[in-house]
């Protein structure tokens, strides 16, 4: 009986871990947090499991609760930041194409004063229209000192030129992909913030739920004691119990330093000092959730969900780079001017201005623009590819996070009447012991399967929560989503 409950609840648990798992955060499962431990090699962690808190903690004892830990990881959550400085890397590569096609105003002010080696352009000797027929004169090697002075102001324009537009309307459509981006992000760090919280108050009922048992196996002990010295049970008896007691203090060892493991997690997520003192005031009741047809779903995520709307938006800027290798073979309209004062010297200078429009025609550019157009479809062809990807990805993300609700509601409902069964069960072990009826065996037995049905009872709470922020992601509502799924955490 005992081995067979045991395989019971490692056979759930190792369901509960695959099931359960957050995708997209980092390369291990997000399950409960008695799994065997990994290691973590550096660079290997999302950055959506890091922050930059502040450098201080302060001296008060913070008292997070769901909506805070949410807010606190807008705020410091290392994804998120980072995606912000892509979306300003984006701006700026978008200034930079623009600046091709608005207008360049620039100034200069010239003062020369240089001397000339005449004998280096072939001037060494002329025939002189003056004197005897015949006569010369020679150029001396390097001419005297000379200065000129120059203030001008220029301007040049692109009048047309198609490849610098297609370029500009890409960079602007990248811009828009990168805000979805950020957006995304935000999505993206309420579910890890949500997936920490949750791990966090299960280890918590689990510390509590093992300082329980503990509680019931030092009584079921100290009962085993005082029947031996009375000469009512055996020595195995009392052996079996503290076999028993030390296994409960073992597990609440295990427990507090999961807990106290998960709340670093959770400070570093969301973006605590280190050192910041904090208590974590939620907890996780069942609170059933009705949910939605599957159409209604996918027509949300679909227009919502902002890694989608970046993906079209990166389609839609590959086909304006696209067209703009094309571009290439295209004549282009330039036009300068310049217009200032030139002279010896600021008082003597005069007016003198240019003005010069070109077409410029590529008659034979090489194999230039052959070698752009075949890499700018190519990033065409993978956007497409990419987005047709995500849109099969988004329906597998509903369809799977309703499953997941869906198991996960049935498996609150009967892991609430397994405890229920196993807490009568081990009263009933506990009375026919005490009666003499049998030894403690039962009751050891008992305990086991109320420990492991209060376990299996928090892992399914804990599933539960989870796939409602899941659910939320999923269709592009975790922001917003997730405060009014866990509004009954309180």
């Amino acid at each position: 009986m005992h081995g067979s409950l045991n395989c019971i609840s490692v056979a759930f648990w190792c369901v509960a871990v695959v099931a359960f798992s957050v995708p997209n955060l980092s390369g291990q499962a997000t399950g409960s947090s008695s799994a065997a431990p990994t290691v973590s090699l550096p660079g290997s962690q999302s950055p959506f499991l890091g922050s930059a808190p502040p450098e201080k903690a302060t001296n008060q004892v913070l008292q997070i609760d769901f909506t805070m830990a949410i807010d606190l990881g807008l705020q410091y959550n290392l994804g998120l930041l980072l995606s912000t400085d892509q979306t300003e890397t984006a701006r700026g590569q978008r200034w930079h194409e623009l600046s091709n096609l608005l207008p360049n105003v620039g100034a200069d002010a010239l003062e020369n004063v240089q001397t000339l080696s005449l004998t280096a352009f072939g001037f060494t000797k002329i025939a002189s229209d003056f004197g005897s027929p015949g006569t010369t004169t020679k150029f001396p090697a390097v001419t005297p000192a000379f200065n000129y002075f120059d203030l001008r102001a220029s301007i040049s324009q692109s009048l047309f030129n198609f490849k610098y537009l297609e370029q500009a309307r890409a960079a602007a459509e990248n811009v828009k992909a990168a805000e979805f981006n950020y957006k995304d992000a935000r999505e993206l760090v309420v579910l890890a913030v949500g997936d920490v919280y949750l791990q966090a108050i299960s280890d918590a009922a689990r510390v509590e739920t093992a300082e329980a048992q503990l509680t019931t196996a030092q009584t079921l002990y100290t009962r085993a004691v005082d029947q031996q010295n009375a000469g009512v049970t055996p020595n195995i008896d009392t052996l079996r119990a503290h076999v028993e007691l030390q296994t409960r203090q073992q597990q609440l060892i295990v427990a507090r330093n999961e807990l106290a493991k998960q709340r670093l997690t959770v400070a570093r997520v969301i973006g605590l000092a280190p050192g910041q003192e904090f208590v974590l005031t939620e907890k996780a009741p069942y609170q059933e959730l009705t949910p939605l047809p599957l159409e209604t779903y996918l027509q949300r995520a679909y227009t919502t969900r902002a890694d989608y709307q970046a993906a079209m938006a990166q389609v839609r800027a590959a086909e304006f780079s696209a067209r703009a290798a094309a571009a290439g073979r295209y004549p282009s309209v330039d036009l300068s001017a310049n217009g200032g004062e030139i002279g010896t010297n600021p008082a003597q200078a005069n007016p003198t201005w240019q003005v010069v429009g070109a077409i410029n025609i590529p008659i034979f550019p090489g194999e230039r623009i052959h070698s752009d157009e075949i890499e700018a479809n190519a990033q065409l062809k993978q956007a497409r590819q990419q987005l047709g990807n995500l849109r099969g990805q988004i329906d597998y993300e509903v369809r799977s996070s309703l499953l997941d609700l869906q198991a996960a509601a049935d498996q609150v409902q009967v892991a609430k009447s397994n405890v229920d069964l196993a807490e009568q069960t081990l009263t009933q072990a506990q009375d026919r012991f005490s009666a003499g009826v049998t030894d403690n065996l039962e009751v050891v037995q008992a305990q086991e399967s109320v420990a492991s049905a209060h376990d299996s009872y928090i892992e399914s709470l804990y599933a539960h929560n989870l796939a409602k922020v899941e659910l939320a992601r999923s269709i592009g509502d975790a922001e917003q989503g997730v405060k009014r799924y866990l509004k009954g955490m309180h």
